[in-house]
Protein backbone atom coordinates (compact mmCIF):
# COMPACT_ATOMS: atom_id res chain seq x y z
CA UNK A 1 0.00 0.00 0.00
CA UNK A 2 1.39 3.41 -0.87
CA UNK A 3 1.54 6.40 1.45
CA UNK A 4 -1.63 7.84 -0.09
CA UNK A 5 -3.51 4.66 0.76
CA UNK A 6 -2.29 4.80 4.32
CA UNK A 7 -3.27 8.46 4.60
CA UNK A 8 -6.77 7.74 3.32
CA UNK A 9 -7.17 4.80 5.68
CA UNK A 10 -6.08 6.93 8.66
CA UNK A 11 -8.52 9.62 7.60
CA UNK A 12 -11.40 7.17 7.33
CA UNK A 13 -10.49 5.69 10.71
CA UNK A 14 -10.41 9.16 12.29
CA UNK A 15 -13.77 10.01 10.74
CA UNK A 16 -15.25 6.77 12.07
CA UNK A 17 -13.92 7.41 15.58
CA UNK A 18 -15.47 10.87 15.86
CA UNK A 19 -18.50 10.29 13.64
CA UNK A 20 -17.75 12.88 10.94
CA UNK A 21 -19.90 12.56 7.86
CA UNK A 22 -19.39 14.01 4.39
CA UNK A 23 -22.05 16.68 4.97
CA UNK A 24 -20.86 17.66 8.46
CA UNK A 25 -19.77 21.28 8.33
CA UNK A 26 -20.10 21.77 12.12
CA UNK A 27 -18.84 24.71 14.07
CA UNK A 28 -15.15 25.55 13.85
CA UNK A 29 -15.48 27.43 17.15
CA UNK A 30 -16.11 24.11 18.91
CA UNK A 31 -12.99 22.70 17.34
CA UNK A 32 -10.90 25.66 18.44
CA UNK A 33 -12.20 25.22 21.99
CA UNK A 34 -11.17 21.56 21.95
CA UNK A 35 -7.73 22.51 20.71
CA UNK A 36 -7.38 25.02 23.56
CA UNK A 37 -7.60 22.05 25.92
CA UNK A 38 -5.30 19.65 24.05
CA UNK A 39 -2.58 22.04 22.89
CA UNK A 40 -1.38 23.19 26.34
CA UNK A 41 -1.04 19.55 27.40
CA UNK A 42 1.13 18.75 24.39
CA UNK A 43 3.11 21.97 24.87
CA UNK A 44 3.73 21.36 28.56
CA UNK A 45 4.77 17.76 28.03
CA UNK A 46 7.08 18.71 25.16
CA UNK A 47 8.64 21.52 27.21
CA UNK A 48 9.25 19.15 30.11
CA UNK A 49 10.80 16.54 27.82
CA UNK A 50 13.06 19.10 26.14
CA UNK A 51 14.70 19.81 29.51
CA UNK A 52 15.22 16.17 30.55
CA UNK A 53 18.44 15.43 28.61
CA UNK A 54 20.06 18.53 30.09
CA UNK A 55 19.55 17.22 33.61
CA UNK A 56 22.77 15.81 35.03
CA UNK A 57 21.06 12.56 36.00
CA UNK A 58 19.96 11.79 32.44
CA UNK A 59 23.35 10.28 31.60
CA UNK A 60 22.87 7.76 34.41
CA UNK A 61 19.59 6.25 33.23
CA UNK A 62 19.71 2.87 31.53
CA UNK A 63 19.59 2.51 27.76
CA UNK A 64 16.04 1.14 27.77
CA UNK A 65 14.80 4.24 29.59
CA UNK A 66 16.60 6.43 27.05
CA UNK A 67 14.68 4.56 24.36
CA UNK A 68 11.43 5.23 26.23
CA UNK A 69 12.45 8.89 26.47
CA UNK A 70 13.11 9.05 22.72
CA UNK A 71 9.73 7.49 21.92
CA UNK A 72 7.97 9.79 24.40
CA UNK A 73 9.67 12.89 23.05
CA UNK A 74 8.96 11.95 19.43
CA UNK A 75 5.27 11.21 20.14
CA UNK A 76 4.93 14.45 22.10
CA UNK A 77 6.44 16.60 19.34
CA UNK A 78 4.36 14.86 16.64
CA UNK A 79 1.19 15.41 18.67
CA UNK A 80 2.08 19.07 19.10
CA UNK A 81 2.60 19.44 15.34
CA UNK A 82 -0.70 17.71 14.49
CA UNK A 83 -2.71 19.55 17.14
CA UNK A 84 -1.41 22.96 16.08
CA UNK A 85 -1.74 22.27 12.33
CA UNK A 86 -5.47 23.11 12.02
CA UNK A 87 -5.00 26.59 13.48
CA UNK A 88 -2.09 27.39 11.18
CA UNK A 89 -3.84 25.90 8.16
CA UNK A 90 -7.01 27.84 8.92
CA UNK A 91 -5.03 31.07 9.04
CA UNK A 92 -3.14 30.32 5.82
CA UNK A 93 -6.19 29.14 3.84
CA UNK A 94 -8.57 31.95 4.89
CA UNK A 95 -11.14 32.57 3.68
CA UNK A 96 -12.34 28.98 3.70
CA UNK A 97 -14.18 27.91 0.56
CA UNK A 98 -14.89 24.36 1.77
CA UNK A 99 -15.69 24.48 5.50
CA UNK A 100 -16.83 20.85 5.63
CA UNK A 101 -13.67 19.64 3.91
CA UNK A 102 -11.49 21.71 6.20
CA UNK A 103 -13.28 20.41 9.27
CA UNK A 104 -12.78 16.80 8.10
CA UNK A 105 -9.06 17.43 7.58
CA UNK A 106 -8.70 19.20 10.92
CA UNK A 107 -10.67 16.47 12.71
CA UNK A 108 -8.36 13.81 11.31
CA UNK A 109 -5.31 15.75 12.47
CA UNK A 110 -6.78 16.34 15.92
CA UNK A 111 -7.74 12.69 16.40
CA UNK A 112 -4.33 11.40 15.31
CA UNK A 113 -2.66 14.11 17.44
CA UNK A 114 -4.76 13.08 20.44
CA UNK A 115 -3.81 9.41 19.96
CA UNK A 116 -0.13 10.39 19.85
CA UNK A 117 -0.57 12.62 22.92
CA UNK A 118 -2.23 9.76 24.83
CA UNK A 119 0.68 7.49 23.95
CA UNK A 120 3.19 10.17 24.98
CA UNK A 121 1.41 10.73 28.31
CA UNK A 122 1.42 6.99 28.98
CA UNK A 123 5.12 6.68 28.19
CA UNK A 124 5.94 9.82 30.20
CA UNK A 125 4.22 8.22 33.20
CA UNK A 126 6.34 5.12 32.72
CA UNK A 127 9.54 7.14 32.31
CA UNK A 128 9.06 9.29 35.40
CA UNK A 129 7.79 6.59 37.73
CA UNK A 130 10.37 4.02 36.59
CA UNK A 131 13.11 6.50 37.33
CA UNK A 132 11.72 7.43 40.74
CA UNK A 133 10.19 4.16 42.01
CA UNK A 134 11.51 1.41 39.75
CA UNK A 135 10.53 -0.33 36.55
CA UNK A 136 7.64 -2.36 38.01
CA UNK A 137 5.87 0.68 39.45
CA UNK A 138 6.43 2.57 36.20
CA UNK A 139 4.85 -0.20 34.14
CA UNK A 140 1.84 -0.53 36.46
CA UNK A 141 1.06 3.17 36.54
CA UNK A 142 1.72 3.63 32.82
CA UNK A 143 -0.75 0.81 32.15
CA UNK A 144 -3.30 2.48 34.43
CA UNK A 145 -2.74 5.84 32.73
CA UNK A 146 -3.08 4.32 29.27
CA UNK A 147 -6.21 2.46 30.34
CA UNK A 148 -7.76 5.60 31.83
CA UNK A 149 -7.01 7.61 28.69
CA UNK A 150 -8.48 4.86 26.51
CA UNK A 151 -11.58 4.67 28.68
CA UNK A 152 -12.26 8.41 29.03
CA UNK A 153 -11.09 9.69 25.65
CA UNK A 154 -12.31 6.90 23.36
CA UNK A 155 -14.56 4.25 24.95
CA UNK A 156 -16.85 6.42 27.10
CA UNK A 157 -17.75 8.86 24.29
CA UNK A 158 -18.53 5.97 21.93
CA UNK A 159 -20.70 4.27 24.59
CA UNK A 160 -22.55 7.51 25.38
CA UNK A 161 -23.18 8.18 21.69
CA UNK A 162 -24.34 4.57 21.10
CA UNK A 163 -26.82 4.92 23.98
CA UNK A 164 -28.09 8.19 22.56
CA UNK A 165 -26.88 10.27 25.53
CA UNK A 166 -24.73 12.60 23.45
Amino acid sequence: MNSEGIELDLGKAADAVVGVTADDDGDLTDMLGELRVLLPSAQLLSAFLITVPFNSGFANIVASEKTVFLATFTLSILSLVLLSAPAVQHRVIRPLTDRAGFKRLATRQIVVGAVLLAMALTLATQLVLSTVFGHGVGIVFASLTGGLLLLLWWVLPKVLRAKGHM
